[in-house]
């Protein structure tokens, strides 16, 4: 895997009514509720549990770098930025029967206009999962970052990378 990058003057950010018209909220989250948001991300994302570690540091940023999706006051998804590295965008999550319904986009580009208004131009996508890759593509035009394998990125310092 490779971290990915992108340009964040060049999307045109499109939010999707669509979402408050079947009852889903994306907005930013709160620190009143991280220990719904981290129980969350353990019980949804068990492959990724560093996860709830780069999330509960971003539920710490001043301000804060997570936001959240919320159904009939449920979270169903969420993503963060400057939480592994400055100007890194991730990790994201959607819950499964939620996908492919454009939460994941709106999660997406909220943060990506949070990066973009905090004065990023570009944004680093951290070593995303392999089947998140052409979404990436797709959406905001990211382009992955040559020879930026985890053993030579932010996560050299990660246990895993022993």
């Amino acid at each position: 895997m490779a971290d990915m990058l992108v340009k964040l003057y060049d999307i045109e950010f499109k939010f999707n009514n669509q979402l408050t018209t079947n009852g889903i909220t994306v907005k930013n989250a709160c620190i009143v509720n991280k220990n719904i948001i981290l129980d969350f991300v353990k019980q949804n994302f068990e492959d990724e549990q560093s996860w709830v570690n780069e999330c509960e540091y971003a539920l710490f940023n001043n301000p804060i770098s997570c936001h959240i999706a919320v159904k009939n006051k449920e979270i169903i998804g969420f993503s963060c930025y400057d939480a592994t590295a400055k100007g890194f965008f991730g990790p994201m999550g959607v819950k499964e029967n939620y996908r492919k319904q454009g939460v994941g986009l709106e999660l997406l580009l909220r943060s990506l206009l949070s990066m973009k208004e905090s004065g990023y131009a570009y944004a680093v996508i951290g070593w995303p999962v392999r089947k998140a890759i052409d979404f990436y593509i797709k959406n905001v035009n990211a382009v992955i970052i040559d020879d930026s394998p985890p053993n030579k990125s932010i996560y050299k310092n990660s246990i895993a990378q022993e």
